[in-house]
């Protein structure tokens, strides 16, 4: 579903160069998961393959089912079945939850199936029962005023509800209550078929505890320098990035936060 071979990526902003010959496979059906220090690249890298405009591609290239990703356009990109859960989601003044999760459901089908507002509010009630959500999300508006919770919450409801083939989950364990993080790992567990892959990008092994991982890579300084399965995660979680290096034998700079 996803290869990205040899990439390159710089921050336009300075020229600095950040994900630094990354090679990467996501197959169908598979969730798989990336750790390491801060300021590797795992954010950077996430963005990459969204295609935001803050980074650009020098060398190498993102494949997503066979098509070339590097000089799409991010809309284009989610068309093709690509998501995001962001790590900071936007708050959007003026603009109701419900109207923006339709708009997008919308946005990738084709003219001739377009989702009715009926049809859209039955799927909604299931999957807002199904999280645990309450009814007022849908009339606030996006992201305003909801606590880093409910933002995840927010994310994981949307994911749900467009049904991506590939979802990218960036630290959206971050700041979450255990009742939360056990909601946000039902949305994605409830996801999981053979036409559904994900990757999570998190700093602990704690959600790897709801949502177990086909595959833990850990990037250093802008690429993977090692991947295993979930019981990797428990050795960076008791032994630490440093312990890592010294197995690895990878120099000591690699893991400075």
């Amino acid at each position: 579903m996803l290869e990205i071979k040899n990439l390159h990526v710089k921050i336009n902003e300075n020229d600095k160069e950040v994900i630094k010959g990354l090679n990467l496979t996501i197959p169908d059906g598979e969730v798989h998961v990336i750790m390491g220090p801060n300021g590797t690249g795992k954010s950077t890298l996430s963005q990459t393959i969204m295609g935001s405009p803050k980074y650009s591609i020098t060398s190498g290239e993102i494949q997503f089912n066979h098509t070339k990703f590097n000089d799409l356009a991010t809309d284009e990109r989610a068309r093709l079945g690509l998501f995001i859960g962001m790590q900071y989601p936007t708050e959007i003044s003026g603009v109701k939850n419900v109207d923006f999760i339709h708009a997008a459901m919308n946005a990738i089908k084709p003219a001739d199936q377009k989702v009715s507002v009926l049809e859209f509010m039955h799927r909604l009630d299931k999957v807002m029962d199904f999280l645990d959500i309450p009814e007022d999300y849908t009339d606030r508006y996006l992201n305003e005023g909801f606590s880093g919770g409910e933002k995840k919450r927010n994310e994981i409801l949307q994911m749900m509800m467009i049904q991506p083939k590939l979802a990218i989950l960036d630290e959206i364990d971050s700041g979450l209550d255990i009742d939360a993080l056990k909601v946000v790992s039902k949305g994605i567990n409830e996801m999981r078929d053979d036409k559904f892959s994900s990757l999570i990008i998190t700093h602990y092994d704690r959600i790897l505890k709801y949502v177990r991982p086909d595959v833990v890579h850990v990037m250093m300084d802008g690429r993977v320098v090692t991947s295993g399965d979930y019981h990797l995660a428990e050795q960076l979680e008791a032994g630490g990035y440093a312990d890592l290096r010294d197995r690895l034998g990878i120099d000591a700079k690699l893991v400075d936060d």
